[in-house]
């Protein structure tokens, strides 16, 4: 089944609403579901894709699917163009990222708007950079998302994407198996009540495109010396293009 075909909840209607409600309902309990479900490494994936970025010296960053925030801090932080924009389908994980955001004092270099990725409301070219952190695989359908951020990258500008990915080693996939496929549908039924949610998790992380196959669909979009990087295990690969 493509990842596109996957969904949170079993009723009727397009992903892209299902994923908006789903993130909306566990907003609250997001970034402590996350540290847990990853032992904290994620700030090290988001840290090594920060570097990565970082090199091209971006002016304005475009961080899709920003969620609660996170990236589009430590991308501030750490390369201080001159904008951040951050674009969610969730207006509750964009209310978590806004108190970070406040409390922090960078309202005026952070930006945050709710919006669909498949219609990205900039203009062609806008942005040196483009981020997406944990993101694609929720996307509705892959490519147009693809097609998008590559519509608003200047030429020579950077996509970086994080993304969960699967072990390929047998040992560690046994392990990997029983933790998402049930260690973390209860732990985070009990943290945030939202048993779909982190069922979804799982079945769209084994669904989602990755390695060459993330690449070449890249590569359809228009991206150029596409590149993947995994890290821990194979448990997160971080992709890079250019347009």
């Amino acid at each position: 089944m493509k990842v596109e075909e996957i969904k949170p909840y079993k009723e009727d209607g397009g992903k892209a609403r299902q994923v908006e409600e789903m993130f909306d309902s566990i907003a609250p309990a997001y970034d402590f579901m996350n540290r847990a479900m990853t032992l904290g490494i994620d700030r090290w994936w988001r840290h090594v894709a920060v570097k990565i970025v970082g090199k091209t010296r971006p002016r304005r960053i475009l961080d899709v699917a920003t969620g609660t925030g996170d990236f589009a801090i430590a991308l501030y932080n750490k390369i201080k163009p001159q904008q951040v924009v951050g674009i969610d389908l969730s207006q509750g994980m964009l209310d978590v990222a806004r108190g970070k955001v406040e409390k922090r004092g960078l309202t005026n270099a952070i930006s945050l708007q709710q919006g669909d990725c498949l219609e990205l409301p900039f203009d062609d070219k806008e942005f040196d950079a483009v981020t997406v952190a944990f993101g694609v695989r929720n996307f509705e359908h892959l490519l147009q998302g693809y097609e998008q951020m590559h519509r608003v990258l200047s030429p020579g500008g950077m996509l970086c994407v994080i993304e969960l990915s699967t072990p390929e080693n047998r040992i560690i996939r046994w392990f990997y198996d029983i933790y998402t496929l049930h260690i973390i549908p209860w732990f985070g039924t009990l943290k945030s009540g939202d048993r779909s949610a982190y069922r979804y998790l799982p079945l769209s992380i084994a669904a989602v495109p990755q390695g060459n196959d993330m690449l070449n669909i890249m590569r359809e979009a228009g991206f150029n010396d596409c590149k993947v990087k995994r890290m821990t295990f194979g448990t997160c690969s971080i992709y890079t293009g250019y347009a």
